[in-house]
């Protein structure tokens, strides 16, 4: 809705901005109806209320996008492209805004629902809104606006789904192949710590969701997370999210604090949602000092790429390359590694022992590949399982 009606309508925004209630359709109604001075016809502020209902409420047009249940990512870059990913790879839609002026305004409302602020002062945000749209999944948010953003502003919005499905779900999926089945389990028996990698979107949190629930039920499970994912089918789960800062600036609690708490609490395993920076060495402390079959995942395109990505993450908490070798060395025993296939299906793709060179760094050694099997590397994956069974 536009035209003759455009200051009516910036009045009713501005109206519902000072409002500290809900914007509900009624809210809206009456918001057109003290501004118009009852000047609007049935027709007009029907037409009124479902404009502003498009503007004000949710996600605006991106609302029925992010209602599909398969949708994982929405990316818009200015009024006129919106990209889609419902797990195929990127699609453009065909939903248009009317102009940059409304993406900037729809930006900056999701800021504000993260409790953050988007403006020329502070031209980025990333945040995270929780059950966008009540259904139930928080949505990460990533947004950046003109001058910096040269092809108008950019809205990224990931669906933060939790991973719910079990082991047994996977491997009738193919996600586990069955060959590597009796493996794994006896990795988590044998309580080996273990890192999953793999890119975005790959699958990383599914297959480490399902094997926390492989995990014996009566120990007791401390999950660290960024972002509220992990959901595992097991008895004796304790689940700390991290918190970023508000607009002010405060009440930021970082993963690294948590990790720390976590060790604090009595935890049999401490299992970190994503190892995104410095908390790596706090992990790799916690695996160090008699928390054994630790896990988490981190963002890497192949098991070999693992000791360069923790030489990175380490160095942003002050840990020498060297000191960080020795520390991964001692205190994860195997990656598994996670990708998308080209026909859009995500599973487990390698097993990786980690292993020591004489020159002291760690290097990573294949034990299985999907598109080979099992190497000559198992029987040292074997010889470590039982070492560990049977102290």
């Amino acid at each position: 809705m536009s035209g003759p009606h455009d200051a009516l309508l910036d009045r009713v925004r501005d109206r519902l901005a000072t409002q500290a209630v809900e914007p509900t359709a009624e809210v809206i109604a009456d918001a057109i109806r003290s501004e118009s001075r009852g000047m609007l016809g049935d027709t007009d502020l029907l037409a009124a209320l479902r404009f502003l209902q498009t503007e004000l409420i949710g996600a605006g047009r991106l609302e029925h996008l992010l209602a599909e249940p398969d949708v994982a990512d929405i990316l818009v870059v200015g009024a006129e492209r919106v990209w889609v990913d419902r797990g195929n790879g990127l699609q453009r839609t065909d939903i248009r805004f009317d102009d940059e002026a409304a993406v900037r305004r729809l930006a900056s409302r999701l800021a504000l629902s993260a409790g953050k602020r988007l403006d020329d002062a502070q031209p980025w945000v990333d945040g995270q809104l929780a059950d966008l749209g009540r259904r139930g999944h928080a949505v990460r948010l990533h947004a950046v606006i003109p001058p910096v953003a040269t092809d108008g502003t950019c809205i990224s919005l990931r669906v933060l789904r939790t991973a719910t499905r079990d082991f047994d779900e996977l491997v009738a999926l193919g996600a586990i192949p069955g060959e590597t089945v009796e493996p794994l389990r006896a990795m988590l028996h044998a309580r080996l710590a273990f890192l999953i990698v793999g890119g975005t979107g790959s699958g990383k949190t599914t297959l480490l969701g399902s094997l926390i629930g492989e995990m014996d039920a009566a120990e007791r499970i401390l999950c660290v997370e960024d972002a509220l994912e992990l959901d595992p089918p097991h008895p004796h789960i304790v689940r700390l999210v991290a918190r970023t800062p508000n607009v002010e600036g405060a009440g930021e609690v970082p993963v690294r604090s948590l990790v720390r708490q976590a060790l604090r609490m009595r935890p049999d395993r401490i299992v970190v949602g994503e190892v995104r920076g410095a908390e790596v060495i706090d992990l790799l402390t916690a695996l160090n000092t008699g928390h054994e079959g630790c896990s988490g995942t981190v963002h890497a395109n192949s098991t070999s790429e693992v000791p360069a990505r923790m030489e990175a993450l380490a160095a942003l908490g002050g840990m020498a390359r060297d000191a960080l070798h020795s520390q991964l060395a001692a205190a994860v025993h195997v990656v598994l590694g996670v990708a998308r296939t080209p026909g859009g299906s995500r599973g487990l793709t390698e097993i990786g022992l980690v292993s020591r060179d004489t020159d002291g760094f760690v290097h990573i050694r294949p034990v299985w590949m999907r598109a080979h099997g099992f190497t000559d590397e198992m029987s040292g994956f074997d010889a470590l399982v039982r070492s560990r069974t049977h102290r």
